[in-house]
């Protein structure tokens, strides 16, 4: 009866709530968090937005700044019968030198567009941030979960080899069946291909988590135990409140909405003229009889915006659109941002009843059922494919309850990034 004992302390092991079992403290936490912290770092689609930030950030004093002044060189009037500088008047060496000036308030207008150009390349990195944020949890979560799958897996291997012992022992003697003895190799050889398949899934989301961090995919993780199912209490209100205010897509919008109103009001600039002056200079050769001073001129022009009609006035028309088309743009993501945080949170809901069905319900039913099993086999009154049924409802609803914890953990990381805010 030594193999009956092994299986019943199985069975005792197996009485434990997972939720007990995984919630010991560890530094899972602190272990995601350096993850997320390496990928903020390092991750390309950072480091680019940092460097269009950057670059951005060069362009307010171009545009606010003046154009280059011009300096002519000039002959005038010069003979071509001798090209002697000397022989008339009006043969000068011209110099001139000009400079454009744009009506006051154009060049403030380009910088401030500039500016919210910043602004918006800002948002961008803010929201990569969180999309890199979410992804790096999904991929840890997953792999805690791949983890727990595969420690659950070998155990159950160990018990279905016990299993298959107990079996062949009583089917030696002539106590058991030939189908008791194939139905437990078959569930063992299920297992054996369950654990290649989570290897192979594992192998998957340390590479995904790796190229997260900017690292080789074959780098070597260390994943701890441990996903703790997460607190959560907030209200739709209050999460739809939240993104808002914080998420990074709204205020980009808003910020795009603000440079299009800049836009418009240089735009209507467009109707006042710009200015170049300049000032010209024009050195004459005398002679021995006579004595030429030079010219000093001075001048200044102006644009005529004469096809305003076609031009200016399209312009501020145009700008005047896209500022009501940022308006509903907005309204448009926040309505999307609101539905998809209506329907995680309602996910969250869900993910919370089942969890606490399982875990407090369905879990207990079946440990109480396998340890009857157990007691009734021990003495003959309980077939072998009654408790192997029973050892293998177990393992699946054991494997089902960090399945439903994972997602949950996951659809919490999605509620943040559609958030916009870390809220766990």
């Amino acid at each position: 009866m030594k193999p009956i004992a092994i299986i019943i302390l199985w069975g005792l092991v197996f009485l434990t709530s997972p939720s007990m079992i995984w919630a010991e403290e560890n530094h899972f936490k602190t272990v995601l968090e350096n993850f997320i912290a390496t990928a903020l770092k390092s991750n390309p689609s950072v480091l680019e937005l940092q460097n269009r930030i950057k670059a951005a950030q060069e362009v307010p004093s171009q545009v606010s700044s003046l154009d280059d002044p011009i300096l002519q060189l000039q002959l005038m009037n010069m003979p071509v019968d001798t090209f002697d500088f000397s022989q008339e008047n009006m043969t000068q060496k011209l110099f001139s030198l000009s400079q454009k000036l744009p009506y006051p308030g154009k060049l403030g207008l380009k910088a401030e567009i500039a500016g919210k150009n910043i602004a918006i390349s800002e948002q961008d990195l803010e929201e990569a941030k969180l999309t890199i944020t979410r992804d790096v949890k999904l991929a840890f979560y997953e792999l805690c979960f791949i983890l727990a799958a595969t420690n659950i897996t070998h155990e159950n291997k160990t018990l279905l080899e016990q299993f298959v012992t107990i079996a062949e022992s009583k089917y030696s003697v002539g106590k058991g069946l030939q189908q008791d003895v194939l139905k437990a190799q078959v569930e063992l050889s299920k297992i054996m291909e369950r654990l290649i398949e989570l290897q192979k899934l594992a192998g998957f989301e340390k590479a995904r988590l790796n190229s997260l961090m900017n690292l080789l995919p074959q780098e070597t993780l260390t994943i701890p135990h441990g996903i703790v199912k997460t607190d959560f209490n907030f209200t739709i209100e209050k999460l739809q409140a939240i993104a808002k205010k914080h998420r990074p897509l709204l205020s980009k919008i808003l910020s795009l909405k603000e440079r299009y109103g800049s836009s418009k009001k240089l735009a209507e600039k467009e109707y006042y003229p710009d200015f170049n002056v300049g000032l010209k200079y024009g050195q004459r050769d005398g002679t021995q009889m006579i004595d030429r001073p030079d010219f000093v001129s001075a001048f200044v022009g102006i644009n005529i915006p004469i096809w305003y009609k076609t031009k200016q006035s399209r312009r501020v028309s145009e700008t005047a659109y896209k500022v009501e088309m940022a308006g509903e743009t907005y309204n448009k993501a926040k309505n999307q941002i609101f539905l998809n945080l209506k329907k995680l949170f309602d996910k969250e809901q869900q993910g919370n009843k089942t969890l606490q069905l399982i875990d407090q319900g369905i879990l207990p039913q079946a440990r109480q059922s396998l340890e009857s099993a157990l007691a009734g086999y021990s003495v003959d009154k309980v077939d072998f494919l009654t408790l192997l049924d029973n050892q293998l409802t177990l393992f699946n609803w054991q494997i089902k309850y960090h399945r439903e914890l994972t997602d949950y953990e996951k659809n919490l990381a999605v509620i943040e990034q559609s958030a916009g805010k870390n809220l766990f």
